[in-house]
């Protein structure tokens, strides 16, 4: 059955971009494999405790200057990335306390408990605890 395996993030730098997925929101690194001829490295990463088949993120340099504009901006401004976590307070202290930016403070809706951040190029991400009790 197919399944989605990977998701381009356009960054500007591979080691800035690593230093703040993995340093500062504890994204697990899972392979960083330079590619020489074509002058890049496949790098990829995934969120804590995910399972083996979890889908990851691709961190893509921008090769071209369309790509680079597009940094910060694949969504158009809207949310881009959904990081859901089983505990919301948890992971929203540690994030406030690696520096994070809150763009939306927590709020509670139907569906959970959810805020939003900007990372470090300016995508903006919902950190979200689903089926959160009233």
């Amino acid at each position: 059955m197919p399944r989605l395996a990977h998701i381009a993030l356009l960054v500007a730098d591979y080691d800035k971009a690593l230093a703040y997925y993995v340093c500062r929101l504890g994204f697990t690194l899972v392979e960083d494999t330079p590619q020489p001829e074509a002058g890049k490295r496949w790098v990829t990463i995934c969120p804590p405790h995910a399972p083996v088949d979890a889908t990851t993120i691709l961190l893509a340099c921008a090769a071209k200057p369309d790509q680079a504009r597009a940094i910060g901006d694949q969504a158009g401004g809207r949310v881009f990335l959904f990081l859901a976590t089983d505990d919301f307070t948890r992971d929203h202290a540690a994030f406030t306390e690696a520096g994070v930016e809150w763009v939306r403070p927590p709020s509670i809706h139907e569906y959970g408990i959810v805020a939003v951040f900007r990372d470090l190029y300016g995508n903006l991400w919902d950190l979200v605890e689903y089926d959160h009790p009233r």
